[in-house]
């Protein structure tokens, strides 16, 4: 029996689980808002085309409208200014959307600070305890933040100083695009910088130096208060939109239990 046929195998039996990473995608779903004179994404929208009647009779079928970072989605490098000759979505070579990851649980210390910044120690002291960051793998943060996805205010989190959601702050996110073997970085919130990032030296720095780096980003996931700190491996499926800087992506976790 081949690797593949095991591996169906073992997520028919429940040996290896498979748990979606993904939020629902809906008009409902959060988006990031920019505040002028920014450009902003729209909401996505389903415009039907036909649903078995005269338009159509035995089909139903619809047009999309949404922006590439909307709900649960990749960035590509050339997302961002410091990576603008870098690879779009329709470049990232398939073998670098299935890879381990590891899991950093932050949730109890983010629910007394939303402004919560990851630190190099605190992916230190992961490694302590787990082992090294997977080598061309994510380092995926649970914040507990998808708890908040069903409502766009406060899944932002926003006052009249703006958004407050935490993220990763400039020295870690330098360290992960320059030294950590990881491919990239995937947060349950709208986006891997922190809501106060804007203010931040250089501004978004997770952005500015992972994407930079050529390093991905995968933003909305859910469901990480079920995986394991290591173990999983991670299929993200963006569309490969040619020329797109990002996509709504379907993530799955394969956790063998």
């Amino acid at each position: 029996m081949g690797i593949l046929s095991q591996l169906v195998d073992a997520v028919r039996t429940g040996s290896v689980e498979v748990v979606d990473l993904t939020a629902p995608l809906s008009s409902e779903t959060p988006i990031l808002q920019l505040p002028p004179p920014f450009a902003n994404t729209v909401n996505f929208k389903l415009e039907e085309i036909s649903r078995y009647d005269d338009r159509g009779p035995a089909w139903y079928w619809n047009d999309i409208h949404t922006g590439e970072h909307t709900g649960t989605h990749l960035d590509a490098p050339v997302h961002w200014v410091t990576a603008k000759d870098g690879k779009d979505v329709s470049q990232i070579p398939p073998m670098e959307l299935v890879a381990p990851a590891a899991i950093i649980d932050v949730s109890e210390r983010v629910a007394g600070d939303h402004d919560f910044l990851l630190e190099i120690d605190d992916v230190r002291a992961w490694e302590a305890e787990n082992g090294s960051l997977p080598v061309g793998g994510w380092l995926l943060v649970r914040t507990g933040w998808d708890a908040r996805s069903a409502d766009q205010a406060d899944y932002l989190n926003a006052n009249e100083t703006g958004p407050h959601t935490p993220g990763i702050s400039v020295e870690c996110a330098k360290w992960l695009a320059e030294e950590a073997p990881v491919i990239g970085v995937g947060v349950e919130t709208v986006g891997t910088d922190a809501g106060q990032a804007f203010g931040f030296d250089p501004a978004f720095p997770c952005h500015s130096y992972v994407l930079g780096a050529g390093k991905y980003g995968l933003t909305q996931l859910q469901n990480l208060a079920v995986l394991p700190p290591t173990g999983a491996v991670v299929i993200a499926a963006p569309l490969p939109i040619v020329g797109g800087s990002g996509s709504p992506t379907r993530v799955l976790a394969l956790v063998e239990r």
